[in-house]
């Protein structure tokens, strides 16, 4: 009985492999034709600070809320990660902290006391990215309040300054 048991499931084997269709005969036969692998997308090129060198005319407008006023400022950037400073009108100079990630400027400035909320501290971090001639990206603010942390979205866009 022993001999009979293994060649009945020796038998089954077979007949399952032999009715088996291999893996690209299966994708043949479903009508959709070969699959193809999608092409590899290439990371985008990091961006070079002495692309962006010089100074730039900025607008940080905020996403949300009642006060949708403009804040304009300058931006002094370098061909490295030292000395690069924003400059609002009739201020001081405030030094900023920046780096490179892929196509991204990471600046963060700060605390210094606040354009559009008085008698307020604010930290700002921003996120840069050259697009046709022109640095676009995103400012989150960080207001210094009695209460918890006070946050203010703004979208910013800056050009060359003439």
């Amino acid at each position: 009985m022993g001999t009979m048991f293994r060649l009945s499931i020796c038998c089954c084997i077979a007949s399952a492999l032999a009715c088996a269709k291999s893996a690209d005969e299966a994708t043949m036969d479903t009508g959709v034709g070969e699959m193809t692998m999608p092409e590899p997308v290439a990371p985008p090129a990091t961006i070079a600070l002495g692309d962006v060198a010089g100074k730039w005319q900025f607008r940080a407008t905020p996403e949300s809320g009642s006060d949708t006023s403009v804040t304009q400022y300058v931006l002094n950037a370098t061909g490295d990660t030292s000395g690069w400073t924003i400059t609002f009108p009739n201020r001081p100079s405030v030094p900023m902290r920046v780096k490179v990630d892929g196509d991204s400027i990471i600046a963060s400035a700060g605390p210094y006391r606040s354009v559009r909320r008085k008698s307020v501290q604010v930290t700002t971090d921003n996120v840069l990215r050259l697009q046709n001639g022109r640095l676009v990206g995103m400012t989150v603010a960080h207001y210094t309040t009695r209460g918890p942390d006070s946050v203010l979205r703004l979208r910013t866009e800056g050009t060359r300054a003439p």
